[in-house]
């Protein structure tokens, strides 16, 4: 079986890549181990959000009363879960379509390079086959990483998968870090009345966000009844009882939690091993595929894109990746009109899907100042929102970041209600240059939570209406 391209793996790297190398012209071929979607639609990104989804509903089912309306309602766990799976399970079955409608071949199996140029494919009872490819783009994708101090057994220590379809809801649950996964899992659990304790070995839970981001987090999730220990390390979990014991080690000394069940949620590990790397020689760095801004390694022809390189181990990082490879090859073979135009990693926008939402695009106030930036920062509450107050979510805030000199737009940092679908207007702004003059004269629709981006670069330049 000989193609122009074949990717291994079907991710939202994988299958972007093949549609884009397809519609250039090229005979192209995924190879896939489980499911087409890959973690994101099966296991990841959209799953989980038809949880979260279950949650708010639950939530306002709580709250229903201050809304004017008498309500009541317990949740259905299993339902929970099956609604989440139903939803996964039709985002894939949409990417089977999208395979037939590219004319692209779908092959099961594991794929591993054997050669340049050569994967030996084994289908779920073992039977091989080899398929040839001039060019070969890796999109395996990762998976929950593991610590030595809690080794997952999927029933009472588990990762994001077992967290997904438990069968039953805990009473209890110790969540070990308070990155994007840890974060949403911890809201959903409390939500659904599970007690939650959220264990973070750095200072502020999540970490990566700017620092009022975590404050406003903490507080909110304290408020919800959720534990919250931060600067601690789990040291050992004991699971031979009926629960699990965690030790965990802290400024003012040691204590043991107790709880029905472990999430770990200390990270991504990205899936490099028993592919055949080692035999062609691709060079790898902390786990990860090396690659140039196209996504080409060390080996000419093969290609790594996606939660395998070094880049944000997110969809749309590797969705963009994906595409930049796809017309990169398309470049080289005369398929395609010009080189694309490499990926600018300081404006990738992140989400958090937890409640309250966060959405963060550019440099925090800290990185601002050490990149040696005089800065406007301006803060608008969403308490002062008039949508935020009608939907009865006025927690949170936007937080904007401006070079003071030359009025370049750094950063925004949001978190509120639907603040994730607001994003996407600071990171177009900052490619296209634009300075906070261009978006104070951009007309903000009204009642609206995104004129609340217009609102904090009022206040940023002292020109606040609202505040």
């Amino acid at each position: 079986m000989a193609y122009d391209v074949v990717v291994l793996g079907s991710g939202p790297g994988g299958y972007v890549a093949a549609i884009r190398a397809s519609q250039l012209g090229f005979k192209t071929a995924v190879i896939e181990k489980e499911s087409l979607g890959g973690i994101c639609l099966n296991w990841g990104c959209i799953p989980t959000k038809a949880l979260l989804k279950s949650a708010q509903v639950n939530e306002y089912i709580k709250h229903a009363k201050e809304f004017g309306i008498e309500a009541a309602g317990t949740p259905n766990f299993e339902a929970v879960v099956k609604r989440s799976r139903g939803v996964a399970d039709k985002m894939s079955k949409g990417v089977q379509f999208l395979m037939k409608k590219n004319k692209i071949d779908v092959i099961m199996g594991f794929g591993k390079l054997i050669a340049k140029g050569k994967l030996e494919v084994a289908d779920k009872d073992g039977k091989t086959q080899v398929v040839e490819a001039k060019h070969i783009i890796i999109a395996t994708g990762g998976r929950s990483r593991q610590l030595p101090t809690m080794p997952i057994d999927g029933k009472k220590i588990i990762g994001y998968r077992e967290a997904m379809v438990l069968p039953e809801m805990p009473k209890s649950m110790i969540v070990v870090g308070s990155g994007a996964i840890g974060v949403e899992f911890a809201y959903f659990y409390n939500s659904m009345g599970t007690k939650v304790t959220i264990v973070e070995f750095l200072p502020r839970i999540v970490p990566v966000e700017d620092e009022d981001i975590s404050k406003e987090l903490e507080k909110q999730y304290k408020k919800n009844g959720i534990d919250i220990m931060t600067s601690s390390e789990v040291t050992a979990v004991d699971s031979t009882g009926a629960g699990v014991k965690a030790k965990v080690k802290t400024a003012s000394g040691e204590v043991t939690l107790e709880a029905d069940v472990l999430l770990s949620a200390v990270g991504v590990a990205a899936n490099i091993e028993g592919i055949g790397l080692e035999g062609l020689g691709i060079k790898t760095e902390k786990g990860k595929i090396l690659v140039d801004k196209y996504g080409q390694t060390n080996i000419p022809g093969i290609y790594a894109i996606g939660d395998v390189t070094p880049g944000q181990a997110l969809a749309h990082v590797a969705s963009k990746e994906a595409i930049n490879c796809a017309e990169a090859i398309g470049y080289n073979e005369k398929k395609y009109a010009h080189l694309p135009e490499a990926i600018d990693y300081n404006n990738v926008p992140g989400c958090t899907y937890c409640v309250p939402e966060i959405a963060s695009v550019g440099y925090t106030e800290k990185q601002a100042k050490d990149a040696g930036y005089e800065i406007k920062v301006g803060k608008f509450p969403l308490s002062a929102s008039g949508k935020a107050s009608a939907a009865g979510h006025t927690e949170g805030f936007v937080k904007v970041i401006f070079d003071a000199k030359y009025g370049e737009w750094l950063g925004t940092h949001m978190i509120g209600y639907n603040v994730t679908e607001l994003i996407a207007e600071t990171v177009t702004a900052r490619k296209l240059e634009t300075t906070y003059h261009e978006v104070l004269n951009a007309i903000h629709p009204h009642p609206t939570i995104s004129e609340s981006v217009k609102d904090a670069i009022e206040v940023a330049y002292g020109e606040a209406i609202h505040l």
